[in-house]
């Protein structure tokens, strides 16, 4: 226990004379390398710029290996496992990191227009009108608690999957005069009303005094497909309703082809637009299972190909993007797909899934000449840096349609059930 507390104020002491004696940027440097390294096979991850650093392995040297050079030391992953590594300052040990290497993970980048088909679970109220009734105007929804953004879910004991599935019920109870038994879904709460059509006076029909909607259409782009398990990513954001301006609950969709037909150049205070329509032949290409925070997700029923990029490239890994030169994915005409320059003005290294992860420019001259930007359609284009897929275009500043927000691949793989960390199969003996 002596032994312990004497070699440690030894080596407090030599540190702190280290420091003074000009070993304080490596010192810094060590400090700011994070507790934990995860990376996949055949990745490098550049633990520092300082010349006289080391490093030691404490376990399995099988898995990773050092390389330093003049200007900096680099881990080089192997094989799958977890390590721990032993940084030196001048053969005294600074620091201890893990490092996690993953399975090598690859996924095809996409860049392709697509058509979006959602539909909603139950019927989705977008609005209140008033019942020109004989004794007077006034909305029967609104009277019973109905809200905008409500979901109709079911009515007397029946589930209601579209809008046709309600007007039976609404004549049958307005003849019989039995109010109907509606169950409504408000953001996470579910509860049940009564609900009481009326007669209007002109059209001699009865009314709930509700707009509805039963689905919702428009254009994205796909982000990435992963040929394994057939799942794709696309969009980068939530589909939410025009006019609840709430995220859609889907209860099925599909995708389809579309062709962009012209650009809508977006200026300061003003985006500009992706004008495209579905491909004649409205061939469904894949199904749409979830519609999250980062973007919409399912499976495809075929192959696509961009024309660009059509082999599987790796992923970088939140941590692993780097502020600088890259490059999108995208259509701007018909439906042909094209590489265009952008930086990375700035990254966060999240540790948990979070959306806006990064901050866009668009530098490519041929693209700011076509679109002034980032444009609304332009979601789920894939960001691809030093080879690798490293997120997508998510959101456009309004006042600098050259700039945006764009989303880690990271987080768009975990929202469509993939499993990037899968664990190390078992080692042979």
């Amino acid at each position: 226990m002596k032994y312990d507390q004497l070699r440690k104020i030894i080596g407090g002491i030599l540190l702190v004379s280290l420091i003074a004696l000009g070993f304080f940027k490596p010192f810094q440097e060590y400090i700011s390398i994070p507790n934990q390294i995860t990376l996949f096979e055949g990745q490098n991850y550049k633990l520092s710029k300082a010349v006289s650093v080391s490093a030691s392995l404490s376990k399995d040297d099988q898995t990773i290996q050092m390389a330093q050079n003049s200007k900096s030391l680099s881990v080089h992953a192997n094989q799958q496992g977890n390590d721990e590594m032993v940084l030196n300052l001048a053969g005294i040990p600074i620091k201890k990191v893990d490092v996690n290497v993953l399975k090598d993970f690859k996924v095809i980048p996409g860049g392709q227009s697509i058509g979006v088909k959602l539909n909603t679970v139950g019927v989705l109220v977008v609005g209140h009108h008033q019942v020109d009734t004989p004794t007077g105007k006034t909305s029967p929804g609104e009277l019973a608690g109905i809200k905008i953004g409500d979901i109709i879910t079911q009515i007397n004991g029946k589930r209601i999957e579209q809008m046709t599935d309600v007007a039976p019920y609404v004549q049958d109870s307005g003849k019989t005069g039995v109010p109907l038994d509606i169950v409504v879904t408000r953001e996470s709460e579910k509860f049940t009303a009564k609900l009481k059509p009326m007669m209007d006076k002109d059209e001699q029909t009865y009314k709930l005094g509700l707009y509805i909607r039963d689905s919702a259409a428009g254009i994205g782009t796909m982000t990435f497909y992963h040929p394994e398990s057939n799942k794709y990513g696309a969009l980068g954001h939530v589909i939410s309703d025009m006019d609840t301006k709430k995220p859609i609950v889907v209860q099925d969709g599909q995708i389809v082809r579309s062709t962009v037909t012209s650009i809508e150049k977006g200026s300061n205070g003003d985006p500009g637009e992706k004008l495209a329509r579905f491909s004649s032949d409205r061939e469904v290409i894949g199904d749409i299972k979830r519609n999250s925070p980062f973007g919409i997700f399912g499976a495809l029923n075929k192959n696509i190909k961009n024309g660009v990029l059509d082999k599987p490239m790796p992923i970088a890994l939140s941590h692993q993007v780097k502020e600088g030169p890259a490059q999108i994915l995208t259509v701007v005409d018909d439906d042909k797909v094209d590489l265009f320059d952008i930086e990375i003005v700035s990254t966060i290294p999240q540790k948990f899934p979070a959306t806006k992860g990064m901050v866009i420019k668009v530098t490519d001259p041929k693209l700011l000449e076509k679109t002034g930007g980032i444009v609304q359609g332009m979601s789920g284009s894939p960001i691809i840096q030093n080879g690798k897929v490293v997120g997508a275009v998510t959101h456009v500043f309004v006042n600098d349609p050259t700039s945006g927000y764009g989303v880690h691949i990271e987080w768009m793989l975990n929202e469509a059930g993939i499993d990037i960390y899968q664990k190390s199969h078992e080692r042979a003996s």
